[in-house]
């Protein structure tokens, strides 16, 4: 059992149709058709939804999601039409608000890895391979892969858990030319991106997009290379062979399963609200990632 530890009640906006409440985002939609997306600060792992928000999260997503779109366009257009607030939207949903165009989504995450850690640790030490993948002897959690691989996974309803699968699998799934291309505008997203992060002292060890077409054209969706959907880590800190510092919401994670939250992931008991120290800590790394990839102070 998981999911949403409380489900929010969507906002009813006039001149809006609610379409979705996801793990951290509300999706409407507009009488012309347009998508409305908004992030909110709802936080995410493990496949709940936690209790406990973390503020000023929602924007962070959606500023540096708006930073890397800009980066990105001569290898992917993205689905963002607008920033501007629709009519009749709250004042509080400025800043984590994108009107996005409608797509024909690809039901298939798309991750990069250009480092072992995660779950594709977990499988490398089984089988020395990763979604299928091989891989050399001697790498440890943190080690640097020979080169950038791409490794998707089937997208899950929340509460469900996303399932790493074969490259076959995706191309059984989607055909064989959308397969071909998910992967490509992946790996080169990813490499782009790794180079910009490594120049701000930052690594990034993966990342996971979602893609859609707008007819014939493959378009970047959602949001991209956030602390929700990447690891960041601090390059002057890297050291293989451990688990490493980070700018995302690992803290979280390893805060969730340590002995000091009292709680069981095994279990299908919800997981507890986050204390003061740990809301305060996880906003701080949100801010710093922003801050450090973009060279902008946060506002």
């Amino acid at each position: 059992m998981s999911g949403f530890v409380e489900k929010p009640e969507p906002l009813q906006v006039p001149g809006l149709t609610h379409l979705h409440t996801g793990k951290v985002r509300d999706l409407y939609e507009t009488e012309s058709g347009d998508l409305v997306m908004v992030a909110s600060d709802r936080m995410s792992a493990y496949d709940w939804v936690l209790p406990t928000e973390i503020p000023d999260k929602g924007r962070v997503l959606t500023q540096l999601s708006l930073w890397w779109f800009e980066r990105l366009t001569d290898l992917v257009p993205n689905h963002v039409l607008s920033t501007d607030l629709p009519a009749g939207a709250p004042a509080d949903w400025a800043g984590r608000t994108l009107v996005c165009k409608a797509l024909d989504m690809v039901p298939v995450e798309c991750v990069a890895r250009g480092y072992l850690t995660g779950s594709g640790l977990a499988e490398y030490n089984e089988a020395r391979t990763v979604c299928g993948l091989a891989l050399p002897e001697g790498l440890v959690d943190g080690s640097e892969l020979p080169a950038p691989i791409f490794t998707p996974a089937t997208k899950a309803a929340v509460g469900d858990h996303d399932e790493n699968v074969s490259y076959e699998e995706v191309a059984h799934q989607v055909g064989a030319e959308t397969a071909a291309l998910l992967r490509q505008k992946t790996l080169a997203v990813y490499g782009r991106a790794r180079d910009i992060a490594r120049e701000r002292g930052i690594i990034l060890a993966d990342t996971k997009f979602e893609f859609g077409f707008a007819g014939d054209e493959l378009v970047i969706a959602d949001e991209v290379l956030t602390p929700d959907s990447s690891r960041f880590w601090p390059a002057d800190q890297w050291q293989p062979g451990r688990a490493q510092p980070s700018y995302d919401k690992q803290y979280v994670r390893d805060w969730l399963t340590s002995s000091a939250s009292g709680w069981d992931r095994r279990s299908e008991q919800p997981p507890p609200a986050l204390p003061d120290e740990v809301v305060a800590a996880t906003r701080a790394k949100y801010v710093e990632a922003y801050e450090r990839l973009t060279g902008t102070a946060w506002t």
